[in-house]
């Protein structure tokens, strides 16, 4: 499978469209005015204390102050905060925690107020963006993600990808990151770090500790709300953490983002630099390779499924529903059972494509054609699972009901994408309702006689829709017609398509639109 990243700029930002095989399966935005991303740290200021709650409200720099819950100050919250305090005041310069004496661990279950109190300023993580009315959700267990690891300060465990299978594999690593790793650091191995050598895992982990310490450096002078450590660009985010051997094209359209990202994969994997790409195309980047046309189709309220079926989306505050339909397919299978399998296992892939495309979040319903065989809905429910598997967000999958509705949750840290694709129609500007038909012939008819005898102009040209110009037109004896008789005058009448079926326009000779001069009642 083919994996290519687009970046398309603008003056607000960047959109980043992920393609494999050339289809859309994910679409980000990098705009410039989202400060607040996952994975920045903030040193934030202790705003409330809801003990109903057993939660705190920060000050990060966000309208409203972000949320922050007992259970998300993480094991090592005592230790973090000793060493916030003695960077703070200059009392502590060794940023690598070596000699660090780590505080016990708090208890799993316990109140928020015995541990932080209004005004405490705390090195804060955001771990969900703000969505909606909602202000950003935060940690205080603090993790650094790079391509093969993450680095977790105040701990000392390693921890291994479930993903990674083989258990020789497993020990390896295992043994390889705990012998090079510095005390006071947790390490979890990520799943691309499968068969990786150690010079390469040494590397992304020296990375990691610079970034680190060059953030506590920033936090010995910093003040509340600044940022201390910067996730990196959402573009670069996305190379980290998907860039493998199926990657073959990264096609960037503004120079400065496309610098960027060649120096970051020179740094991460020199072999791969040559797969970024400058585009100079007269054409926008997305309309070159067609995701604007794909982004229309994608998006809308009804998603076309490949041989004929579709699906219906809606939205709701509190989940959201998926409902497949077989549409014309009923006439090409044998019966009703093959036809609602053959659908089901094709819409289930477009449903995982779906979720990754507008990274939908909390609970999805979906409405599968109803089956009564149950080997065939066990078919679809590992469908779903299987076409899930690339899904980077966290996600589970219950089987069918006995109503052949299948429940999904999937993990939101970002606001849903939600791009509007129907259009304002032109004739009643959205409102659903147009003038009626049958007046609009008498109205042109006096504003023709108006212009004429009330304008004087010589010479009228009428540009209308084509079903008015038939009618104008239509007979021996037309209204046309019948007009030259009236004024002596021919009045030219031309098709305007573009034109809706209530609007016309008046011109003269050379094309120009003629203003209609309305005389008050005083006149």
């Amino acid at each position: 499978m083919s994996t290519e990243l687009l970046i398309d700029s603008a003056q607000d930002g960047s959109r980043i469209a992920l393609l494999q095989d050339k289809s859309l399966v994910e679409l980000h935005s990098d705009s410039l005015e989202n400060q607040f991303k996952v994975g920045d740290i903030y040193l934030g200021t202790v705003r409330k204390i809801v003990n109903g709650l057993n939660a705190a409200f920060i000050d990060v720099g966000y309208e409203k102050d972000a949320f922050l819950h007992y259970q998300d100050l993480g094991p090592n919250i005592q230790s973090l905060q000793k060493f916030t305090k003695m960077v703070r005041n200059n009392n502590y310069s060794n940023y690598n925690l070596k000699g660090f004496e780590n505080e016990p661990e708090i208890d799993k279950i316990g109140k928020i107020s015995s541990i932080l109190s209004k005004n405490n300023q705390v090195l804060v993580q955001i771990v969900k963006e703000p969505i909606s009315t909602k202000g950003p959700r935060l940690s205080c267990e603090l993790s650094l993600p790079g391509r093969y690891l993450v680095l977790v300060p105040f701990s000392d465990t390693v921890n291994v990808s479930k993903k990674i299978r083989s258990n020789d594999e497993r020990k390896r690593l295992l043994r390889l990151i705990t012998s090079i790793k510095p005390a006071n650091f947790g390490v979890i191995i990520r799943t691309v770090a499968e068969g990786q050598s150690v010079t390469e895992l040494d590397k992304d982990l020296r990375n990691l500790l610079y970034k680190w310490e060059e953030g506590m450096k920033k936090l010995m002078k910093a003040k509340s709300r600044d940022k201390i450590i910067g996730e990196m660009s959402m573009a670069s985010s996305l190379v980290r953490d998907l860039l493998n051997e199926s990657f073959d094209a990264i096609t960037v359209e503004e120079e400065s983002t496309y610098d960027q990202i060649k120096s970051y994969i020179r740094s991460i994997a020199p072999e791969k630099e040559k797969i970024v790409k400058l585009y100079n195309g007269k054409v926008k980047l997305f309309e070159s390779f067609g995701i604007e046309k794909q982004i229309k189709s994608l998006f809308g309220q009804t998603v076309s499924l490949p041989q004929g079926g579709y699906l219906i989306i809606e939205h709701t505050e509190a989940l959201h529903v998926i409902d497949v339909n077989s549409g014309n397919k009923s006439n090409q299978e044998s019966d009703q059972e093959s036809t609602a399998l053959k659908t089901n296992l094709v819409a289930a892939k477009e449903i995982a494509r779906q979720l990754r495309l507008r990274d939908m979040g909390g609970i999805i319903v979906v409405d599968f054609i109803d089956m009564k065989r149950a080997e065939n809905k066990k078919a679809i429910y590992d469908a779903v699972k299987n076409e899930l598997k690339a899904d980077r967000s966290k996600h589970t999958v219950l089987p069918l009901s006995k109503f052949g509705l299948m429940q999904i949750t999937r993990q939101r840290v970002r606001p849903e994408v939600n791009i509007v694709t129907k259009e304002v129609c032109p004739a009643c500007n959205g409102t659903g309702k147009i003038q009626a038909s049958i007046l609009i012939a008498d109205k042109l008819e006096k504003d023709l006689e108006h212009l004429l005898t009330m304008q004087n102009i010589a010479k009228v040209q009428i540009g209308l829709h084509p079903y008015l110009h038939a009618y104008f037109t239509v007979g021996l004896i037309s209204r046309q017609v019948k007009w030259f008789f009236k004024y002596f005058k021919w009045i030219k009448l031309i098709k305007d398509s573009s034109l809706p079926v209530t609007e016309y326009r008046f011109e003269d000779e050379s094309g120009e639109e003629i203003e209609l001069t309305v005389k008050s009642e005083t006149e």
